[in-house]
């Protein structure tokens, strides 16, 4: 098969050396993971115009490296390929290797905050990206100062505590999962230095390729993956099965 990877940055170690391992033909385009921090409709409206430009005559088939990721891609329609996309709420399943490990860990270790090689390398938005983001539009990305500038100390100092400390205060460890594509531990040190810095625990965990190897070889197993026919859409659901077509 000749297939078309659209993925987020943050897992472009991973796409890239499991596609050189695929028997098939792999096309690789990544789109910044800035897109995940706006709005859940431009987010789709973008991925959207991307799945849009891929040829039909060329490729088989869709890959979208994504979760559902806060409904960003709940709408997406196949035009005249399928759209193959695991059954994942967000990216960390496929850092995990299924929704069940994920949701176990999760579960069992609340307040907690990921990083990956690709989340410290590429996870902050930049320029257009960054302020669209809703997070900028809402001033989370703001410095206490510069809140008092546009606001005043009183209700900056309110805004400060209500946007900036209680997002901190909802997580206190890090976990770094270690995929194997790592080029050395400078990303487990850095991580390991923040965690250290904020008095958070710090754990390393082992990731898991196997979702996303199965992705780009072709094994898309119903239970795990869903395959969106020409002119169906991606649609949200709210069991098990996480997307739908529709």
């Amino acid at each position: 098969m000749n297939l078309c990877l659209i993925s987020c940055d943050v897992l472009f170690r991973e796409m890239c050396t499991l596609a050189a391992r695929s028997p098939h033909r792999v096309d690789l385009r990544f789109l910044p993971k800035g897109l995940h921090d706006l709005p859940a409709s431009e987010m789709r409206e973008r991925l959207q115009a991307v799945v849009d430009t891929i040829e039909t005559g060329s490729y088989d088939a869709i890959l979208l490296g994504y979760g559902l990721c806060n409904n960003g891609l709940h709408g997406i329609q196949a035009r005249s390929l399928p759209l193959v996309l695991p059954r994942a709420h967000d990216c960390m399943t496929l850092f995990f290797g299924s929704k069940e490990r994920y949701l176990d860990y999760f579960w069992k270790n609340p307040g907690v905050f990921f990083k990956t090689s690709g989340w410290i390398e590429r996870g902050e938005p930049e320029g257009e990206l960054k302020q669209l983001s809703i997070g900028h539009l809402h001033g989370m990305d703001k410095t206490f100062e510069e809140m008092v500038e546009t606001y005043g100390e009183d209700n900056a100092l309110f805004l400060y505590e209500t946007l900036v400390e209680s997002q901190i205060k909802a997580y206190r460890q890090f976990t770094f999962i270690e995929m194997g594509v790592e080029p050395d531990d400078r990303f487990e040190r850095q991580t390991r230095e923040l965690a250290e810095a904020r008095g958070w625990t710090f754990e390393k965990i082992q990731g898991n390729l196997s979702l996303i190897e199965r992705l780009l070889h072709g094994v898309w197993d119903p239970a795990d993956f869903l395959v969106i026919p020409p002119g169906q859409r991606i649609l949200a659901r709210y069991d098990e099965g996480v997307v739908s077509a529709g």
